[in-house]
């Protein structure tokens, strides 16, 4: 952390209990090294579009995601703007890599690309 910053206790506690969902954790983990739109989260998760939308949204109510608009397509992707951002990407960098999770999509062929 960097010491000149002094994170408010609640806001933290809120961030941190969003993170101690594993769905979210585990989305975290992957925005990290890549930028995720809703319909590859669904694949990889296997879950509806309902659902991992509202995990983003809460996330990013949050300010801890950001989206990005191309065309008709909403990419998430870590916001390094957050003042949690150095918190985040420490508790992260402590977890294992979820790159597989993408190759393991391709391989079945339900890799999306919303591009």
């Amino acid at each position: 952390m960097n010491a000149g910053i002094t994170l408010n206790v609640q806001k933290t506690a809120h961030v941190l209990k969003l993170l101690g969902d594993k769905t979210r954790l585990t989305m975290m983990k992957m925005l990290q090294s890549h930028e995720c739109c809703v319909c590859e989260f669904t694949a990889l998760f296997d879950m509806s579009q309902p659902a991992i939308s509202q995990h983003l949204r809460k996330m990013k109510d949050a300010g801890i995601v950001q989206e990005t608009r191309r065309g008709q397509w909403i990419f998430y992707s870590l916001n390094p703007d957050s003042e949690y951002a150095k918190l985040i990407e420490d508790l992260l960098n402590h977890l294992p890599d979820q790159q597989e999770r993408f190759g393991e999509l391709e391989a079945q062929g339900r890799r999306i690309s919303c591009e």
